[in-house]
């Protein structure tokens, strides 16, 4: 997984997130749009997510929470704004526990052979929002997440005989 600054423009300050699976296209977007399948991958280590609400249709809105040991639990949600089966997907993402103001998410699926590059571009509300998320351990919880992600992939690929559509 890389994450990289992407030049700034007009003020906005976005980052990207990419990485390279080893499942088809089409498993890679049901995986990040059925709740059954989020609910699996889309945690950190010691974070399970407790709720997992997702209307998968542009104009959508979508609801996750994450218990912490210990701490209170911390919730996200946001609308689908474009939604491309199988190669595109964008939303805003708004954390219910910090008023850092609406993240634009833009997740891109690019085929590469059998494999697949998820690149997520985020564009924060401003530089100081963006510093203090990749502080936050941003990195290491993606990581921990796309590791659950392939994971879930593999097995999801295997009941499905490869993963592959007819």
């Amino acid at each position: 997984m890389t994450i990289r600054d992407v030049s700034s423009r007009a003020g906005v300050s976005p980052a990207t997130v990419s990485r390279v699976f080893n499942a088809p296209r089409h498993l890679v977007f049901d995986a990040m749009m059925t709740p059954k399948l989020l609910e699996r991958w889309l945690i950190a280590n010691g974070r399970p997510m407790m709720v997992c609400e997702v209307d998968a249709r542009v104009g959508g809105a979508y609801r996750y929470v994450w218990q912490l040991a210990g701490k209170k639990d911390v919730g996200m949600h946001g609308v689908h704004r474009e939604i491309v089966r199988p190669s595109r997907i964008v939303r805003t993402e708004a954390w219910e526990d910090w008023e850092a103001g609406e993240i634009l998410a833009t997740s891109v699926l690019t085929e590469e052979g059998d494999k697949t590059r998820l690149t997520t571009t985020v564009v924060f509300p401003s530089q100081a929002v963006r510093d203090e998320v990749v502080k936050s351990g941003m990195t290491k919880g993606a990581g921990e997440s796309y590791d659950h992600l392939e994971r879930v992939l593999t097995e999801v690929g295997a009941n499905l005989g490869g993963g592959r559509k007819p």
